[in-house]
């Protein structure tokens, strides 16, 4: 049954078959738009696990035979059913997740696309590693996949993410299980069905759902699993890695954010404005590269300030189905309640609320959906926990800067640095502030524009590793040395 034509049981996918999970049980999957139960998940635990990392172990040696032509092949028929599927998928994003079905259109069923036929290109460009010893010697680098691989994705963007974990550990070789959100987990479930038609052979691709406490603890510390990919909370990041470093697994932890979006006066305006809009509320901000703490030169914060204000009063929000809505829900009533309860306590903290920071009251049926107003609060501190603390929501906090020294401190003190924007005509000031920034990316009068050849990941506690091009080839793979001496040998 199709997502959007009514109640489904969202099934765990081991072995090329669709399955019941072992205990039976299923817990309900909740439309963020409606607060209504609109399907049900399958409440795994360490049995269904076991089943799924053997059916993984089992697939290896036959998946890693296939050439690189191969797998590719593989890979871009499941990324031209994502695009033949795109309303579909689009329509169960947008009802699982609470986002505006715009957004799924045109970001995240493209990219989860995008990001398998990125891997199914790279694994034909890659150019031998060989190290001449003249006289003496040649070196060259073998790599090999690791086996089977855990990747555990998150519920802000959950095709896009699941996709950019699965594709690289499947393009290189591994065989892969794979833990969505159980906040999400329905397209996770469609692109199982998908792999069928793809010819993604049994056990190469596996999806095991259910919570982090009796899913996500069972897989990261399997004995048969070779390495974990995770996106996530900063606090489950900890919890992943204290449970994997005994076990000496490979590890990818990409956490949170609490990023700056620095805005001098010499910038483009319009530029800047534009794009602050789409960093601070783009997916409600849920998001982790959202720019959430905007630093403005002092002599233009009133101006910016007016015009921020103005355009977030004037974002259209609602029903997520419709394709007028800019704003939809956030992804669940916790979270929901965790957002307001940041809200409140900025206001204790001595915040201003400038604009929002309130709930939303939808109309007809989304009268019950999980909807907050976009939120600026301007007048706190930077030590406050508004600007200390990842929100993951529609809430910024705004603030002027007299000095370069003066906003990259502030830019730095936090405990986070995985992303930042510098908005600015002087490109020589700009490279001097991002080289100065603790971030693992920084954009230049730009936003999420990326490149999925380029390091992606973050510093201190934003993350572990990095993904993306050869970050991912060289952690999805283990490199072996070969040395031949020279000598008069045909080499």
């Amino acid at each position: 049954m199709s997502a959007e034509s009514g109640f489904v049981k969202i099934l765990n996918f081991i072995d090329g078959q669709f399955c019941e999970p072992v205990s039976g049980n299923y817990c309900d999957n909740i439309n963020p738009s409606t607060g209504a139960v609109y399907s049900q998940w399958a409440q795994s635990n360490e049995n269904d696990v076991e089943l799924a990392v053997n059916a993984s172990k089992k697939a290896f040696p036959r998946w890693k035979s296939l050439s690189n032509g191969q797998r590719s092949k593989i890979l871009h028929r499941w990324a031209d059913l994502i695009d033949e599927n795109l309303e579909r998928l689009a329509v169960a994003e947008s009802i699982d997740n609470g986002k505006p079905i715009s957004v799924s259109k045109a970001v995240d069923i493209p990219r989860s696309s995008k990001n398998l036929r990125f891997f199914a290109d790279y694994i034909l460009e890659i150019e031998p590693e060989i190290f001449e010893m003249p006289g003496e010697a040649m070196n060259y680098i073998e790599r090999d996949p690791l086996g089977v691989v855990v990747a555990i994705s998150p519920w802000n963007l959950p095709l896009y993410l699941f996709t950019w974990k699965v594709a690289p550990a499947l393009a290189f070789g591994n065989t892969v299980v794979a833990k969505p959100s159980e906040v999400t987990p329905m397209t996770a479930f469609l692109l199982a069905e998908l792999s069928l038609q793809a010819g993604v052979p049994p056990g190469v691709f596996n999806v095991v759902h259910g919570t982090g406490q009796d899913v996500g603890q069972a897989l990261v510390t399997h004995p048969d699993v070779k390495a974990v990919t995770f996106t996530g909370s900063t606090q489950t990041g900890r919890i992943i890695a204290k449970q994997v470093s005994p076990l000496f697994k490979k590890l990818s932890l990409e956490m949170g954010g609490k990023n700056p979006n620095i805005v001098f006066a010499d910038c483009d305006f319009e530029s800047a404005i534009s794009t602050t809009m789409r960093s601070s509320f783009a997916n409600q901000g849920q998001i982790c590269l959202c720019g959430s703490r905007v630093y403005v030169e002092s002599s233009i914060y009133e101006k910016f300030k007016a015009e921020l204000v103005n355009r977030t009063k004037n974002l259209v929000q609602g029903d997520p189905l419709s394709l007028d809505t800019e704003q939809g829900a956030v992804v669940s009533k916790t979270h929901f309640e965790k957002i307001l309860g940041c809200i409140d306590q900025a206001k204790k903290d001595g915040g201003k609320i400038i604009i929002g920071g309130e709930p939303f009251n939808g109309a007809g049926e989304n009268a019950s959906g999980f909807f907050i107003q976009p939120t600026i609060i301007e007048n706190l501190s930077q030590s406050c926990a508004g600007n200390q603390q990842e929100i993951f929501g529609p809430v910024i906090t705004i603030c002027p800067f007299v000095s370069e020294d003066q906003v990259i401190e502030w830019a730095n003190g936090t405990e986070y640095g995985l992303a930042g924007s510098v908005w600015t005509a002087d490109i020589e000031k700009a490279r001097r502030v991002a080289k100065q920034l603790e971030s693992g990316i920084v954009w230049i009068n730009t936003w999420m524009l990326r490149d999925l050849r380029t390091p992606f990941g973050g510093m201190k506690n934003s993350g572990v590793g990095r993904e993306g091009g050869q970050s991912a080839y060289h952690f999805f793979t283990e490199p072996k040395t070969v040395c031949v001496k020279l000598g008069g040998q045909n080499v």
